[in-house]
């Protein structure tokens, strides 16, 4: 743990859920923390309650000007170490409402890939900061759902955009740079809140996992031991067969 001391994070989406978890965590765990989001009165709560998270930035993932925010928020902090990215909706969508898949691709796919990109360029330009940046992609990017089209899409999305990125600083040479896709089953938080899914976990574990998972530097990491090995059987389920089951 000492070797995390001392150092700055950024949490995007850092307003409810595993992003608030993993922020406060960061910062009990002697990180310098900057939280983003959408929402003002959460963040600044959030630095006036917690030692440790000392800077907050308005973000919009979905916005031109979220890039502009991230660097406002390095600023303030003097720096970034860790960038870790929660930011994401997803809704079941069985009806394919036109709204609900745009908003899903716009926010899970363009605004990752506008901040996980920015964040890249500037570890880039950093040589000397060992950087890492760490991703909430899903189990869901396993298999496409058909009761969550452009979620289960946009998570794969997600995991093959930091796929390609590893790919992109072996070719670059750009040794500072460390990726991590987490994958996580489904979470107790607002985002499915009232929903019967099964085998949900607690959020605070879930954080406590993907910040040691963290500290591993681990590349991947699917939480936890029970959903690695349900993601196990059901990547083996022939595409044939898969398309004619039934699930909601």
């Amino acid at each position: 743990m000492d070797a995390l001391r001392d150092k700055s994070a950024i949490v995007m989406g850092a307003t409810s859920g595993i992003g608030c978890e993993v922020a406060r965590l960061l910062a009990q765990r002697g990180w310098r923390v900057g939280v983003a989001g959408r929402r003002e009165e959460i963040l600044s709560r959030m630095v006036a309650e917690t030692d440790g998270i000392v800077a907050y930035e308005v973000i919009d993932v979905t916005t031109d000007q979220a890039t502009d925010g991230l660097h406002r928020l390095i600023a303030r902090l003097g720096g970034m170490d860790l960038y870790f990215h929660s930011s994401g909706i997803g809704y079941q969508n069985v009806a394919l409402d036109a709204d609900k898949e745009l908003k899903t691709i716009t926010t899970n796919c363009l605004g990752m890939a506008r901040l996980v990109g920015e964040a890249f360029r500037y570890f880039e330009r950093h040589p000397a900061t060992d950087g890492q940046i760490a991703v909430i992609s899903s189990i869901a990017r396993t298999k496409g759902l058909g009761a969550a089209p452009a979620y289960s899409a946009s998570k794969r999305f997600t995991s093959h955009y930091l796929e390609s990125l590893c790919q992109l600083k072996s070719i670059k040479g750009l040794h500072n740079i460390h990726l991590t896709d987490i994958r996580p089953g489904f979470v107790r938080t607002p985002l499915i809140a009232g929903s019967d899914f099964p085998l949900q976990l607690d959020a605070g574990k879930v954080a406590r996992d993907m910040v040691e998972a963290l500290e591993r530097r681990k590349t991947v990491v699917t939480v936890n031991g029970l959903y690695r090995v349900l993601v196990f059987f059901w990547q083996m389920i022939p595409r044939w067969i898969w398309t004619k089951m039934k699930i909601i």
